[in-house]
């Protein structure tokens, strides 16, 4: 109802969402109209979390889910005439009804022709009474006919729980084949006949409506008779605008603010349990239900149907969400065994549900909320005096007194809340779980039924003469299309080191379907990764949520409560040695036939040729259908057959199609599926395997190839070790990737498809991969089983090339007869050339060579063909290059990763000529910011703020044209990057404020980014600071990212930038290089198509950039609808880049990617250069332009009806390429294709306008200002617009300390004091949400209870997740505990606070904090660099802490070499560089104390008087967590400035 139909490359099954959560319930159930009025308000102020798009009128849609108000329908009843029976014995069903008249009525009938059949007893409709009073014209257009149902029990259902289950099934036959049925009987709009509730407890009122509109619309919501005990609220924000009315929250039992990652795999999984599923609860009704899940619902609709499957199957509630968001137990030393059993039984049960953050679920009698293993929302909760429950996404949504508040607390990871209403009373996480688990003797069960891989005893492997045995082992790597890159780029590295090996330089070869080579059918398939809508994670430093554990062979049925028997094969990660599958073939005799292998073929006769896959692919799929009928249950996929006479299928299209095939018959959970294969080798091969259904792999011709390997290099390790090494690297490669979409469990990745396909056909898809992603069509089962025959032939042909070796590859470096490249020997040096002499006829040779693909295809852009004008133009009438250079960026690379004289070339030559340079994530010089004597500047326009934030200060940011949060790089999309430690000196420690010599890293994702309505709010913080700056975010190409970009565009962005997958400079794993995003041309297209469907085009600018070379890539850039265009690689080669491709070795021999001050000499590049070269561009560009008829590039941007697909193309795979939904013309209806229009930000709203006012004397005349004011959980980023004026007076150094006093009272909303500068100090007497503090540049923030309110400060949250994130310089005291990750990325702030959630101090690289009270889990993963002290009252704190990177020490007196300190801590602060904590290397027990007794002072607080008064004995309990690398870097910086003093004395 209201998406336009999938058109180009727009699909509605791209569609994200997340939002603002919210409920209040009466602990003891006591039903009121004040709580439904009160959950309104919750939603009222959860507004800023919700979006609208291009119409103001028209939101994303709110809701509110409340018990069934029965006064009120009696009401109704009387009037009516109906007779209601006792509550209980009726239910409420709300319906949204088509507007079309005959598909209602047709719905309608058909509705309760099922409720007659099931024996159930109509009782009445009732018409919804609603007020259209200021609803936009768009959503009453798309409003259906709102009615309810009202049915009575029937005698067949014994008690309301029968009669609930009985309604499920009535919804689902009546629901599920509406599509077919409006298809069948022509009756548009029927399959919009929709049910969001239908009830005998609870109802909900939801739709198309603004927060504020869900009482005004709903009139049944403001009448006194309608009472609730709980009221369940939910503010939804899509990334598309597109008006539906079902997609609001609440949905019947969930509302939630994530998204699940594995929705494709959960889905497919539940299906695939159609012939085993079965309940003594539900009987033949269950059959009656399929699909439960049906396809194209939005994530948070499949994940209700899952929970009201478990529930109607018997499952409690609170139960029945443990299996579906279970916490992370693989890898949690300190979970009770009990509980830990629990889980581990219920993992072979159900697969989890990846990452939908906080969820708030109620069945009407219970209502609770839980947070999932990530931990990665917020989701606050206070209880009242008066028995009330008040959880959301943030504090302060609803106004209490704070005398009135027993407990402030809220969600942690993996933890529960459930408030019984029939007990009337709270049940904490604890007691759930631990009643549970304790029901069912889980481990005793698992005792009997679990056998684990690795605990069998061994078996004899018939060892094959083939290790020695060369030829032999050449034509099997032949056949398998091994390259000379895949041993030494791949399994060499991995063999000794045990590591996903790296690169740089992105990669510039055609993709798989352009290629002249026979490529691996797994080059076609490019991984997905997370951006804005949910966060990748950090499988390193947050190993603690990651399992690689697969379950092989069938699984139980989940709802027949009889699991403890059914027998269990389990390995600690998926991939098997020989010896593993020799196990598990000889499994069926060790475990008296539990398990029961099959091998299944999959090689095809060689006489067929290609023809014979197809016959052969059909042949294989009733063999494994065959096999699972005889009671087979694990299937080995094997191509060991594979020799002169057999081909082996590329095993990924075996897998996949068995694995589909499987899932269409309902078959596939009675069997487990292990692919035997000599293809997989690299770590991309394994992840999409198991994407296909893969539970395990065993990839024997690299086993055997490493053996070859460790014989001929003479390894000194033993074949056992290299095969472990192998394995771990592997595994860690798939960890990264399934992180990459912010996926934890491997056993959530199997299955679930998380992959475009960049070059198939849809039919061939449709057929093998069911349900991936294709945009540009490509080659089908024909050309890939050419492919594979090509390989075959090369094998065992008589080719004398390949006679002794391997084909070279080149995929990765350039090679003679290996893969082609854009960037050869002969276009550098002639682009080089060019651009040193100035010569316009050189860079034409080098445009020609790249533009012409005629010989070569490289890029997509090669298969289109620009429609001359009639009338050329003269090109005197063209707009002039210097205007079109200033569309010009150059790509974000570091000052870091490149050295100052690269950097600050590129930034010169942009300034000369009006284009922007970009500083990349590494800070920049301050100095820079000033011009030069001789006018030209160093200052890089556009500011980038990534992950790590560093050096990112409110001076940093008030210094800037552009602000760029990159959300992604096209290099490695979805993954944090490492500068290590050799590479910091002191100018780059000194720009990214941090310790010379000390490593830095930058996380996956950005901690205040988990979704969309986070990314709307940095948006606003940074555009607080610079109210003058544009706002960029840059997002990677991959199917959906047009929608993304939507969402970014109603975030409130001012540009966005599209990079495509070949772009990135920086270091790189190989897999991501190559396997990651996909190309620009397709990002672009899709972006442009979606932002023009969603009217949000005219007011954000569009920037391309990954690759771009030439002026024919510029003009077809901005056919496909860019205003703006990046280029990283071709200026850094102007510039003297060789394209070596060691970026990340720091042995760069023409001194650009390199820190070593030798190699850096050799840097011979000029500002002139750059600039010619991008003149040559312009003036390239300004040819086509007028050979086209356009004079300005306004006129040329979006006009994508100019280009045409080429149209004979000679090549035997790209003949099968279609471009038609790539150039897909949207209409428009007149709306611009261009940027015409700026966003509104909303900052006139702003209390810090009132703030900068009331400070003026101080800004301008550095006199000292008291201010106080209130504070509410609307007033957001408060403290940030002031410190960008006093940074643009004062710059870091700032005001000096206390020079602006703000205090405030009550709640305040998100990013309170944001970047607050030196000399302005915030108290507030309340709380404060997320984000206080972030990138506090020398401010202070100090946040306490009211003193009156006896609240026990260290069992209160006060401040909520991720505070200091990036935090430079500063103080903050907190009375109180703060949530998940505090301190992220801290840089240099002295922090006090009273407890912590999880992940505390992760990835610090300077400032001291201190923890007064307890901690959770993973305290200081990846900390580098600071001080922590944690009062470990229990003695665990060990236990919680990531000893990867840090010594955890006793406090002890300074030993004698203290007298080499610098200086012992003070009591004040003497500047922003310097907070009086002395040298760092000593001091630890003053250090401390002053911190406690500032605190004390600031807060008032409690626990540090009584610290301090017991000081001897406390100090005594605390410890100290001192990173390994900054205390070496210390003792090194110590040891020099001794030398040097030693020197100056003599």
């Amino acid at each position: 109802m209201g998406f336009p139909p999938a058109q180009g490359l727009y699909d509605p099954r791209n569609e994200h969402d997340a939002c603002g959560v919210g409920f209040i319930a009466n602990i003891k159930g006591a039903k009121t109209h004040a709580t439904i009025e009160r959950g309104l308000q919750i939603l009222v102020n959860l507004d800023h979390r919700g979006a609208v798009g291009a119409d103001p009128l028209l939101g994303d849609g709110a809701g509110i889910l409340i018990q069934i108000p029965d006064a009120l329908y009696r009401d109704w009843a009387k009037g009516a005439g109906v007779n209601l029976p006792a509550p209980g014995d009726y239910a409420v069903v709300m319906c949204f009804l088509p507007q079309n008249d005959a598909a209602r009525e047709f719905g309608i009938k058909n509705f309760e022709s099922f409720i007659v059949k099931e024996g159930q007893t109509i009782l009445g409709w009732r018409d919804v009474p609603t007020t259209l009073d200021g609803l936009g014209k768009a959503v009453i257009e798309q409003m259906p006919v709102i009615r309810q149902l009202f049915i009575g029990r029937g005698e067949n259902c014994v008690d309301q729980d029968a009669f609930e289950r009985k309604l499920l099934a009535i919804r689902k036959q009546a629901q599920n084949p509406l599509f077919a049925l409006e298809e069948k009987h022509g009756l548009p709009g029927l399959g919009s006949f929709y049910i969001p509730s239908m009830s005998t407890r609870t109802v909900v009122y939801k739709g198309l409506l603004l927060a504020g509109q869900v009482g005004s619309f709903y009139d049944d919501l403001r009448n006194p008779l309608c009472q609730s005990a709980l009221a369940l609220v939910h503010q939804r924000f899509s990334t598309n605008t597109f008006p539906s009315w079902k997609l609001a929250h609440p949905y019947r039992f969930v509302a939630h603010n994530g998204e699940i990652n594995t929705v494709r795999g959960n889905v497919n999984w539940m299906n695939a349990r159609r012939r085993t599923m079965e309940s003594d609860l539900m009987g033949p009704d269950l059959d009656k239900m399929w699909p439960i899940i049906p396809h194209g619902q939005s994530d948070t609709a499949c994940l209700d149907n899952a929970l009201e499957l478990l529930l109607a199957g018997g499952y409690s509630l609170a139960h029945a969400v443990m299996m579906l968001i279970p916490e992370a137990w693989a890898g949690n030393p300190m979970m009770d065994a009990d509980r830990r059993a629990f889980y581990e039984y219920h993992a072979a049960l159900m697969e989890p549900w990846d990452g939908p953050a906080a969820v708030a679920f109620t069945d009407g009698r219970q209502i609770g909320a839980t947070l999932d293993r990530n931990g990665l929302r917020p989701a606050r909760f206070c209880v009242t005096d008066d028995d009330h429950v008040i959880m959301a996404s943030e504090s302060g949504v609803l106004p209490i007194k704070e005398d009135n508040i027993v407990r402030k607390w809220r969600l942690q990871p993996g933890k529960m809340l459930l408030i019984d209403m029939e007990q009337g009373r709270i049940i904490e996480d604890e007691e759930i779980k631990a009643q549970l688990a304790t029901k069912e003797p889980y481990a005793k069960w698992l005792e009997s039924a679990q056998y684990k891989l690795k605990d069998l005893d061994e078996v004899e492997v018939a060892d094959g003469a083939l290790a020695n045995d060369h030829s032999v082992l050449l034509d099997r790597q032949q056949a398998f299309g091994y390259t000379q890159e895949d041993i030494s780029k791949f399994l060499e590295p991995m063999a000794t080191n045990g590591d996903d090996p790296l690169g740089s330089m992105g990669t510039d070869t055609p993709i798989a379907v352009l290629s002249n080579k026979p490529r691996l059918l797994y080059d076609y398939f490019k991984q997905n990764f997370a951006q804005v809508t949910n966060p990748p994670i950090d499988p390193i430093r947050e190993e603690l949520v990651m399992s690689l554990v697969s379950m092989i062979g069938p699984r139980p049925n989940l709802l027949g409560h009889d699991a403890g028997t059914h027998k269990r094969l389990e390995v600690d990660q998926p991939i098997l040695t020989n010896a593993d599958l020799a196990k598990i073939r000889s499994v069926e005799q060790a475990l008296d036939a539990a398990f029961r292998a099959e091998t299944i073929d999959m090689t095809w006769d060689a006489a067929s040729g290609a023809a014979g896959l197809e016959m052969a692919i059909k042949e294989m799929c009733w063999a494994a259908t065959e096999a699972v009928l005889q009671d087979k249950n694990i299937l080995i996929l094997s191509d060991r057959a594979q020799g002169p006479d057999r081909i082996a299928m590329p095993a990924l299209l075996a897998t996949a199609a068995v694995h589909h095939h499987l899932v269409r018959q309902g078959l596939r959970m009675q069997t487990g599926l292990v692919v035997e294969t000599g293809e997989a080798r690299e770590v991309h091969h394994f992840c999409v395997l198991a994407g296909y259904g893969a539970e395990a792999i065993n990839p024997y011709v690299a086993f055997e190839t490493l053996e070859e390997i460790r014989v001929r290099q003479g390894l000194s390790l033993s074949t056992y070790e290299v095969q472990k090494n192998y394995i771990k690297a592997v595994g860690k490669g798939i960890l990264k990737v399934m992180s990459k979409m912010g996926i934890s469990t491997y056993q959530s990745y199997c299955g679930a498809q998380i992959f475009d396909a960049v070059g198939l056909s849809s039919e061939f898809i449709a057929k093998y991969f069911t349900g991936t992603a294709t945009t540009i069509e490509g080659v089908g089962l024909a050309q890939v089983a050419e492919e594979t025959v090509r390989r075959h032939a090369a094998a065992y042909g008589d080719n004398p090339i390949y006679r002794n070796m391997l084909d070279v590859g080149g995929i990765y470096v350039y090679r003679i007869r290996g893969e082609d490249h854009a960037w050869t020997p002969n276009s550098v040096s002639k682009l080089q050339h060019a651009v040193r002499g100035n010569n316009p006829k050189e860079y034409e040779e080098f445009a020609r060579s790249i533009n012409e693909q005629s010989e070569r295809l490289l890029t997509i852009r090669g298969l289109m063909d620009l429609k001359p004008a009639d009338k050329p133009l003269d090109i005197s009438e063209v707009e002039p290059a210097s205007e079109i250079v200033k569309r010009f960026a150059t790509g974000a690379m570091s000052y870091g990763s490149i050295s100052w004289e690269a950097h600050t070339t590129l930034a010169l030559a942009m300034n000369r000529i009006g284009g922007k340079s970009n500083t990349g994530e590494g800070g920049e010089d301050p100095k820079r910011f000033k011009p030069l004597p001789d006018g030209s500047s160093m200052r890089s326009a556009i500011k980038q703020v990534a992950s790590g934030r560093f050096g990112v200060t409110a001076e940093y940011l008030v210094n800037a044209d552009d602000i760029q949060i990159k959300m992604a790089q096209g290099a490695k999309p979805g993954e944090g990057g490492q500068l290590p430690g050799d590479k910091v000196d002191k100018t780059i420690g000194a720009t990214r404020h941090s310790t010379p010599g000390v490593g830095l890293i930058s996380p996956p994702p950005h901690h205040d980014i988990y979704s969309i309505e986070d990314l709307a709010q940095l948006i606003h913080d940074l555009k607080n600071v610079n109210t003058g700056a544009r706002i960029s975010v840059k997002l990677v190409s991959e199917v959906g990212v047009g929608t993304v970009a939507a969402g970014v565009s109603k975030a409130r962005a001012d540009h966005v930038t599209i990079s495509g997958y070949e772009g990135g400079t920086g270091a790189s794993p190989l897999t991501s290089l190559t396997h990651a995003g996909s190309p620009w041309e397709i990002g672009l297209a899709e972006t442009q198509q979606t932002l023009l469907l969603n009217n949000l085009r005219s007011r954000i600018a569009v920037q391309v950039d990954g690759g771009l070379r030439t002026g024919r890539d510029v003009a077809i850039g901005a056919l496909l609808g860019a205003d703006e265009f990046g280029f990283a690689t071709a200026p850094l080669i102007a510039a003297g880049c060789i394209m070596m491709r060691k970026c990340h070795l720091n042995t760069c021999p023409v001194g650009v990617a390199t820190q070593d001050p030798v190699l850096r000499k050799r840097f011979t590049g000029q500002p002139e250069h750059v600039i010619n070269y991008f003149f040559f561009v312009a003036e390239e560009l300004r040819a086509i332009m007028a050979e086209m008829g356009f004079r300005t590039i306004d006129e040329m941007v979006g006009r994508v009806d100019r280009i045409d697909m080429k149209k004979a193309v000679h090549h035997w795979k790209a003949q099968g390429v279609d471009l038609s939904r790539l150039l897909h013309v949207v209409d428009t209806k007149g709306a611009s294709l261009h940027q015409t229009e700026t966003q509104d930000h909303g900052l006139d709203k702003a209390l810090d306008r009132d703030l900068i006012a009331a400070a003026a004397p101080a800004i301008e005349k550095g006199e000292a200002v008291r201010i106080e004011r209130e504070v509410k959980s609307l007033n957001r980023t408060v403290g940030a617009m002031l410190s960008g004026e006093v940074a643009k007076k004062y710059g870091h150094a700032g005001l000096p300390e206390n020079t602006i006093q703000i205090a405030f009272t009550g709640v305040a909303g998100q990013s309170f004091g944001a970047f607050l500068a030196h000399g302005i100090t915030l108290d507030l007497t309340g709380d404060a949400n997320d984000y206080v503090g972030k990138g506090l540049s020398g401010g202070r923030v100090i946040v306490k209870q009211p003193s009156h309110v006896n609240r026990e400060p260290t069992e209160n949250i006060i401040v909520g997740n991720t505070v200091l994130y990036g935090a430079i310089a500063g103080e903050a005291y907190f009375s109180g505990v703060a949530g998940e990750r505090f301190a992220v990325r801290n840089s240099g702030a002295l922090a006090v606070v009273e407890g912590t959630g999880d992940h505390g101090c992760e990835y610090m690289t300077g400032g001291v904090v201190a923890v007064l009270g307890k901690t959770g889990r993973n305290f200081a993963a990846g900390m580098s660099g600071g001080v922590a002290y944690v009062y470990d009252e229990d003695g665990r704190f060990r236990e919680r802490c990531n000893m990867a990177m840090v010594d955890v020490e006793a406090i002890e007196a300074d030993s004698p070499e203290a007298e080499n300190s610098t200086g012992a801590p003070t009591q004040r602060a003497s500047n922003v560089h310097d907070f009086g904590m002395g040298d760092m290397l000593y001091h630890s027990a003053d250090r401390l104390r002053i911190l406690l007794e500032r605190h004390h002072l600031y807060t008032g607080s409690k626990r540090a008087r009584a610290i301090l008064d017991d000081w001897p004995n406390a100090l005594g309990k605390f410890v100290k967590v001192m990173p390994k690398d900054y205390k070496r870097a210390l003792k090194q910086l110590e040891a020099e400035r001794l030398a040097a003093a030693h020197v100056a004395a003599e």
